[in-house]
């Protein structure tokens, strides 16, 4: 089995910063993709960004592109997500998951956490 947790969320004024944490336990061992995922109230749930946890190859979504960076320590199971220059339409709850495929579709994702809020005041 294995278990997600995101810590890091708060609030945060326009054009400020937070990083997320996501630490993975359980079966860690072999290769998988981490990705970070996010809801808006009333919306769907969209892709964010992932990586490759042996590779460190890593793709994101065109809105985050360049403000965001996903990264991972694989000696502490975790993978954080570094979030910059943050806009209101930032606001969601964020989500962490693990999957076997590098994709950016939510359903191919086994494990998720619970989720972290991220609210930016503008």
């Amino acid at each position: 089995q294995v278990q997600v947790v995101e810590s890091g969320g708060g609030l945060v004024q326009a054009g400020g910063s937070l990083r997320l944490s996501c630490a993975a336990s359980g079966r860690t061992s072999g290769n998988y993709v981490m990705g970070w995922f996010r809801q808006a109230p009333g919306k769907e749930r969209e892709f964010v960004a992932r990586i490759t946890w042996s590779g460190g190859f890593a793709s994101y979504a065109e809105s985050v592109k360049g403000r965001f960076t996903i990264s991972r320590d694989n000696a502490k199971n975790t993978v954080y997500l570094q979030m910059n220059s943050l806009k209101p339409e930032d606001t969601a709850v964020y989500y962490c998951a693990r999957g076997s495929t590098f994709t950016a579709a939510a359903d191919m994702y086994d494990y998720w956490g619970q989720g972290t809020q991220v609210t930016v005041s503008s």
